[in-house]
């Protein structure tokens, strides 16, 4: 089972599109199932917190997978997350020197807004998140 949680700080688009895909395997091998075909009873009546989320997901992959490399992975940072991950992200990508003096400040919230510029903004299950747009 793929790990999609909106109480999560960063989204992979691979494990959205994984879940997706899980869910509605399990849906079309119940609608499948021989013992199903007479029931009256729908998959989504069965399992309501299944279709929930798939319809959640969906919703969400089809606001996304415009956006830059969706299919191919794609991150889905968390508002109250974004701060840290833009440090995070600059210290790992070098644009930082390593050991800097601890006199220099930088105002991580001005260059959070900064790059905030080249990103997008979506919401899964009532949490808003970033995800590179250019």
């Amino acid at each position: 089972m793929s790990n999609v949680d909106n109480n999560n700080d960063i989204l992979d688009s691979r494990d959205i599109i994984s879940r997706i895909e899980e869910l509605e395997n399990d849906r079309d091998y119940w609608n499948d199932d021989e013992d199903n075909a007479d029931s009256e009873t729908t998959w989504e009546a069965e399992y309501p917190d299944d279709a929930t989320e798939l319809t959640t997901l969906t919703d969400l992959a089809e606001e996304c997978e415009n956006y830059s490399e969706w299919e191919h992975g794609e991150v889905l940072v968390r508002y109250s997350y974004w701060e840290d991950y833009v440090q995070e992200l600059l210290e790992d990508c070098g644009d930082l020197p390593r050991n800097l003096p601890h006199y220099l400040v930088i105002d991580w919230k001005q260059t959070a807004d900064n790059i905030s510029q080249d990103y997008a903004t979506v919401t899964y299950d009532g949490v808003d998140y970033y995800i590179r747009c250019c």
